[in-house]
């Protein structure tokens, strides 16, 4: 399929409300093309100097239409895809586009998985001291809090690629059991600092065995 792109530094999952600020010219006619024509188009990732993955968006709403023809629209993420070619400018016009194969969503992932996800979830907000609002586990899936679990740039880009739900609960299981552990020798580290010039009681070795 070939769409009209948006390259951007940023990570969008699908379900996904995407706020956007369109302030030059190209992408500006991108948007009112997408408002007449009730196209979507695609959000690909710039990483590595490059693009490869990235995910199409649906234009839902323009919110503010600035007096420099300047826009804030919010669009909803809909689905992943991998880049099969690239075109700097899209025949008669301002803006990029390019073929892409949407990658299959592949729902495969069981109620105790995510119920165990959910749960390293809910430890690491509650060591970081963080509220953290119950998700009915029907309603949770590996995109929901994605961004909001102290996945590096890179990492996120790597959940994107995933077509199974059980390999991104997986991924996001084992980023949670590495970050977990570190927060728990931090905080013991933090504990012992604070016991720094402090009296202790020590047990006295026995010497006799010696």
């Amino acid at each position: 399929m070939k769409l009209p792109l948006f390259p951007l530094q940023s990570v969008f999952y699908p379900g996904e409300t995407v706020p956007l600020h369109i302030f030059e010219d190209r992408y500006k006619d991108l948007i009112n093309d997408c408002r007449k024509e009730a196209i979507t188009f695609g959000i690909p990732v710039y990483i590595y100097d490059s693009v490869a993955y990235g995910t199409e968006v649906q234009l839902v709403e323009v919110v503010t239409t600035y007096e420099s023809g300047a826009m804030d629209v919010t669009c909803v993420a809909r689905q992943a895809f991998k880049i099969v070619s690239f075109e700097r400018q899209m025949p008669n016009k301002l803006y990029s586009g390019g073929e892409v194969q949407f990658l299959d969503t592949i729902n495969d992932a069981n109620d105790v998985m995510r119920r165990r996800v959910l749960n390293k979830i809910e430890q690491l907000y509650d060591l970081m001291d963080v509220p953290f609002t119950p998700i009915p586990l029907d309603k949770f899936n590996s995109y929901i809090l994605a961004h909001k679990m102290g996945l590096s740039f890179e990492q996120e880009f790597q959940l994107l690629q995933l077509a199974k739900e059980s390999e991104r609960l997986s991924f996001i299981k084992a980023h949670l059991l590495s970050t977990i552990a570190v927060l728990k020798e931090v905080g013991r580290t933090k504990k012992t600092i604070e016991l720094n010039g402090h009296f202790k009681n020590f047990d006295p070795l026995d010497f006799k065995n010696l």
